[in-house]
Order: structure tokens, then C-alpha cells, then sequence
């Protein structure tokens, strides 16, 4: 079983919540500068390893009726060790210029015998995105804020306080935060305060070691506050998780929406109007699908072109972060964000009479959405295709007609045509990730060794190979097999072909001829296993048998089928006297099987691993369950062939 590794990245298209600023310090409560980040010197036992420390934390959001927002936030970190100061000496906020204006209020460094020491004008950078003339950005408005902190050493404490203006919500009337602390490491006076009208219809909720220390009405005032502290943290236990989940940690949600569908609703107002298709797309659509009769072909080739010829690029300009551009913008430029590719997607299927709508999801950690309903929670859109039953995603390039990324299968989906449905994206197929290595080898006296290595991929194991030899030109690929073998300290000649990797497709076939110089010890051993490079092979289901034991957590997970076919013939001058003995073996649908004869001196072998994980979550007793199996299977994989 492989663990899946899902993070927020920058890749992440959709910018929803509270605020739209962020700064080293702490784009949100939660995300403070840490002793991981600080010095990659990990997770302490206590606090006085760590090499900084947030001693404050106060985060202010004041309402107005129409869901505009100011955000105040003051910070103060001290410097434990000399590992962090590069880490903490800059500092840098940033806001969308269009919508915000930033305010520094207060930056100085705090010296370790009480005097203050203000970071000066010399110190800050302004950094803003603007057009050609006056023109606006086509792209990012985007403004930053970069300061340094003078004369820090450790023992210092650095503190800046700024304040955020909106001067526009996100959606009329809305405002909504979920932030989440990291409880791993000392955290000092965390404190949030949210003060917003009393006549706004609010719902909140806090998780974990989080207080509510008020909750009142104050004129026309609604004032709630929390606080938090972290005075002796010690050492997570899943330090690996893979899944995040806000309520089974420390944290806080706050929401004037009233349900997930009234999110997908105050997306779809501004955004269905983009998606009407316009004459030069009708006109488009009849171009790239000429010649395709069926719905499934139609839906299929406008995906491809979409996918093929839009490239992507972020839409940070103000309410761009919610609202698509217009379809000649990215027709004309021929790139855009997420919700550009769906509406754009979603205007071309109108066009041939298509129905098709949008829908929202976190690509994220995160496979269950919050009981408190926040914006920020989703921050992907895709399409779904009601007459065929169908998501998918144009965004993410590379990705057959069909087929959905790892990052957005299973998940919670908030669709737009219908808001209130507890929608959810297809998962992983049982065995649908798949790979067929045969390889045949002529081992030579002095150990050199000639021979032929042909792969078949379906699945992910093919798109990811796909994409990574996409670009691959003639000219590596006369290089290829010789580089592969000198990775391994080898001299080696061959040839490399493949399946053309450019059609969208989840199917690819590679092979290689090489003939390899001194390959192996003569007399020797060696454990049997791929010798070119494949995506899946069966060890990478079966792990290396050394991980520590898992938490109790949930994981990330997926499964697959790998199967290895050898057939090794031996010179006459050279004895086998020992191969890795039959195994079979079987636990919870997935199973191992290996044979291994011996005919004279050619060895065939065969090895299939069918991991009928099915994910893409896993609760820990099947983790446990699978790992058991696995510490079975793994002693076979390391057995090795021996010859004199």
C-alpha cells in the first residue's frame, strides 16, 4: 500500500475566507512562524530546544454589515537559537491591493535586555503588481511588505503589528475564518477576537485545548474571543499524517453562512453568468468538436482542448479570486486559474447543448469539510457532467478524459446546480492502478549482461510516467538507457521507445534493449528486482519493512496491482546454487505470489503483488492490518539469487 502525501500548495486556485493577506509571520492564526520551519531541526520535546518561540499571537477581525472586514494582528517572536535568526530576521506581509490597504502599525525588535530598537524606513520594501500605463494587472494585484528586523541576536524578540482595511468583501453580506494552531510547539498568548454586527446571523465553534473567554453583545456589537496556550509541548505522534482534520486538533470556525450550499450559491451567482457561452465560443466549440457525434466524443474533445491549450496562472486580482474572468480573456491569452477552466469548460459544452455546472472541493489535506460551514474550506473548482455521471478537472493537466487527480478523489463536492446535495467525487478503482514489467537477460562470464525490459502502465502509475517523458526529445531518449545505468555506477549502451505520451490517456507502454558492462559480481549474489526505471514496482507496495509503527490517525492511502516476470539464463561456466523459495500468501482481498524455477542455468520468476487497498483514506487498523501483511511478503523481496 503507498501512502499518499497531499499538502495546500501554491498550486491551489481558488482563494476563499477571512482574509486574503498573508505573512510569514502568520498568514493565519494557526500558521505562525514555527521551530520546523525555522531551522528544519524538527519536532523538540520541549521548548527550550526549539530554536524560536511564538510568545504572542492577538488577531482582531472587525465586521461590517456588508462582510468587509479590518484585520489587526500584533506578533512577538523570540530567537532561541542562532539556527533561526536568518529564519526570523525577515519579515514580509502580504494583500490584494485592489480590495486592501495595509497599515504598519508598529516593528521593532525587543533586545533581550529590554530596549527597543524600531526596524527604520531604510528597512522596508514595498513590492506592488500594476499594468503597462496605468493599466490594471492582468494577473495578481498582489502588494507586498517585506522588512528586516535590525541588530537581532538570539535571545531577541521580534514584534510587528499591522492592520488590514477591506475595502470589499469577498461575497455581499459574508464573512468567514477557520484557523487551526499548531500545537506541537510553545505557543504563548494566542488570542482571536472577532467583533462584528449584532443583527449578523453568526454560527461558531472551537476544537481542542481552544477557550471561548467571551461571548457577548455589546451595543450593536456581537464580541466572541478565544485564547490558547502551549507552555510545554511535547513531541506529536503523527508527525506523518497525511489527512487534516481541524476539529481533531486546536482551532476555530466562524461563519455567517448558514450551510456548505449557501457557499456553492454565493460562488455560482457571479460565476454562472461567465459560464453563457458567447458567439466566438459557440463558434470555438463547433471547430473542436467537428466530426464528433456522441455525447461522451463532444464532452471528451472539448475537455482535451481545454486542458491541452489553456495554461495555468493564478487570479489574485480582488474579487478575481472569486469571480471568473471573462471567456474571451482566456481565450485571447490562452491561460487562467481553476475557475477559469471550468467556466470556460462549461461555456463550450453549452454550446453543443451539454449540460454541465461547477463544483467546489478541497485539493488540499483535507477530506472532511468542517461542521461550521467556512469558505476557505473549498479551494478548487471542477466540472460535472450531469448526463454522464462525470467530474473532471481541466485544471490539472496531463489528466485523461475521466479521470480525476489523486488530490481530488473521494472528496466532499459542493455543486453548484445543486447546492444542497451531499455530493462526493468518485474514489480510486480496486486494482485500477496497474504495471506489467518482463524482463529478459543474457548474463555473459564476466558479469556484463544483455537484455530487454518491457512496462505496460494503467492508472496513475501511466500518467505520472507520461508526464515526466511528455518532453522527452530524440535526443535523450538515444541517451536514456546509458544515463540509467550510470546513475548505478554502470557502463551501458541501449535503446529507449515508448508509446506516444502526449494523447491524454491512462494507459502507456515503454520498453528498453541494453547491453551493460560488469553488471554483476562473478561469483556472487543478488537480490532479484527491476533493473530500469518503472513507476510501481511490486517493492513499492510492500515498503521497506523499517517505518516505525503508525499512529492511531487516518492516512492517505491507495493500492494498485505490480507484476515482475524475469527470465535469467546464466553462462554454462556459471552454477546457481541458490534462488528465493515459492511464496503465497493472502490478508484482507490484497495477496503476494512468487514463483521461482530453475531450469539449468535460466531462472524464471514471477512475482505479483495485488494491493486491493482502496482508499483514498484508511483507517489505522487496516494500515496496521496491511503492514502485518507486508513484513510477510517483505523477507521474499530481499532472498537473493546466488551463483559461483
Amino acid at each position: 500500500m503507498r501512502m499518499i502525501t497531499l499538502r495546500l500548495s501554491a498550486a491551489i486556485c481558488f482563494v476563499l475566507g477571512a482574509s486574503v493577506a498573508t505573512a510569514q509571520t502568520a498568514p493565519s492564526a494557526g500558521q505562525a512562524k514555527t521551530p520546523a520551519g525555522a531551522a528544519k531541526a524538527a519536532s523538540a520535546k520541549s521548548a527550550k530546544e526549539e530554536p524560536l518561540r511564538n510568545e504572542r499571537l492577538h488577531l482582531t477581525y472587525t465586521v461590517q454589515p456588508d462582510g468587509a472586514y479590518i484585520e489587526q494582528r500584533e506578533s512577538a517572536i523570540k530567537v532561541l537559537q542562532e539556527a533561526a535568526l536568518e529564519y526570523v530576521k525577515h519579515e514580509s506581509v502580504s494583500y490584494s491591493a485592489s480590495i486592501q490597504t495595509l497599515d504598519i502599525l508598529e516593528a521593532y525588535t525587543r533586545k533581550a535586555d529590554g530596549r527597543r530598537i524600531d526596524v527604520p524606513k531604510s528597512n522596508f520594501q514595498v513590492e506592488t503588481n500594476d499594468g503597462r500605463e496605468g493599466g490594471g494587472p492582468a494577473f495578481s494585484d498582489i502588494a507586498t511588505t517585506s522588512l528586516v528586523y535590525p541588530d537581532l541576536a538570539v535571545g531577541d524578540t521580534v514584534v510587528l503589528s499591522y492592520k488590514l482595511t477591506g475595502k470589499k468583501p469577498m461575497f455581499e453580506g459574508h464573512f468567514s475564518d477557520i484557523t487551526g494552531f499548531d500545537a506541537d510547539h510553545y505557543q504563548g498568548d494566542m488570542r482571536i477576537k472577532i467583533d462584528a454586527p449584532a443583527g449578523m446571523w453568526t454560527q461558531k465553534r472551537s476544537f481542542g485545548a481552544l477557550k471561548q473567554v467571551r461571548d457577548e453583545t455589546v451595543g450593536d456589537r456581537q464580541i466572541v474571543e478565544w485564547s490558547f496556550q502551549n507552555l510545554d509541548p511535547v513531541e506529536s505522534k503523527d508527525k506523518n499524517r497525511t489527512i487534516y482534520d481541524i476539529e481533531q486538533s486546536t482551532g476555530y470556525a466562524y461563519s455567517t453562512f448558514r450551510t456548505y450550499g449557501d457557499i456553492a450559491k454565493a460562488y455560482g451567482e457571479r460565476a454562472l453568468p461567465k459560464a453563457v457561452p458567447t458567439p466566438r465560443v459557440r463558434k470555438l466549440a463547433d471547430e473542436i468538436a467537428a466530426g464528433k457525434s456522441s455525447q461522451r466524443d463532444v464532452a471528451q474533445a472539448l475537455y482535451e482542448w481545454v486542458s491541452t491549450n489553456i495554461s495555468y496562472a493564478g487570479n489574485c486580482i480582488g474579487l478575481g479570486a472569486v469571480v471568473p474572468r471573462d471567456q474571451e480573456f482566456v481565450i485571447d491569452n490562452r491561460i487562467g486559474d481553476c475557475k477559469d477552466h471550468a467556466t470556460l469548460l462549461q461555456a463550450l459544452l453549452a454550446a453543443k447543448g451539454i449540460e454541465a455546472t461547477q463544483a467546489l472541493i478541497n485539493a488540499g489535506n483535507v477530506y472532511k469539510l468542517p461542521s461550521v460551514p467556512v469558505a476557505s474550506s473549498v479551494n478548487h473548482v471542477l466540472n460535472y457532467l450531469p448526463g454522464l455521471d462525470l467530474y473532471i478537472d481541466a485544471t490539472a493537466k496531463g489528466i485523461p478524459f475521466g479521470e480525476l487527480p489523486i488530490s481530488i478523489a473521494g472528496k466532499p463536492v459542493l455543486r453548484i446546480d445543486r447546492p444542497e446535495l451531499a455530493a462526493k467525487t468518485p474514489g480510486f478503482k480496486v486494482l485500477g492502478n496497474r504495471q506489467r514489467v518482463s524482463t529478459q537477460i543474457s548474463v555473459l562470464e564476466d558479469g556484463s549482461m544483455k537484455g530487454k525490459v518491457e512496462v505496460e502502465l494503467a492508472g496513475v502509475p501511466a500518467i505520472v510516467t507520461r508526464a515526466g517523458l511528455k518532453d522527452l526529445s530524440a535526443e535523450d531518449a538515444k541517451e536514456l538507457v546509458k544515463k540509467v545505468f550510470e546513475r548505478g555506477g554502470l557502463s551501458a549502451e541501449g535503446v529507449f521507445t515508448q508509446d506516444d505520451p502526449k494523447p491524454l490517456r491512462n494507459a502507456h507502454r515503454y520498453s528498453a534493449t541494453f547491453d551493460v558492462k560488469q553488471a554483476l559480481p562473478v561469483p556472487g549474489a543478488f537480490p532479484l528486482g527491476p533493473v530500469f526505471f518503472n513507476p510501481m514496482p511490486v517493492a513499492s507496495l510492500v515498503g521497506s519493512g523499517t517505518e516505525e509503527t503508525r499512529d492511531e490517525a487516518e492516512s492517505t492511502c491507495t493500492g494498485g496491482r505490480s507484476e515482475e516476470i524475469y527470465r535469467i539464463e546464466f553462462p554454462a561456466t556459471m552454477k546457481v546454487i541458490a534462488v528465493p523459495p515459492n511464496l503465497s500468501l493472502e490478508s484482507g482481498g490484497s495477496r503476494y505470489v512468487a514463483t521461482y524455477t530453475l531450469k539449468g542455468n535460466v531462472l524464471e520468476a514471477s512475482r505479483v503483488i495485488e494491493d486491493a487497498t482502496v482508499g483514498p483514506v484508511c483507517s489505522s487498523e487496516y494500515n496496521q492490518a496491511y503492514d502485518a501483511f507486508t513484513k510477510k511478503v517483505l523477507p521474499n523481496l530481499k532472498a537473493q539469487v546466488v551463483y559461483q
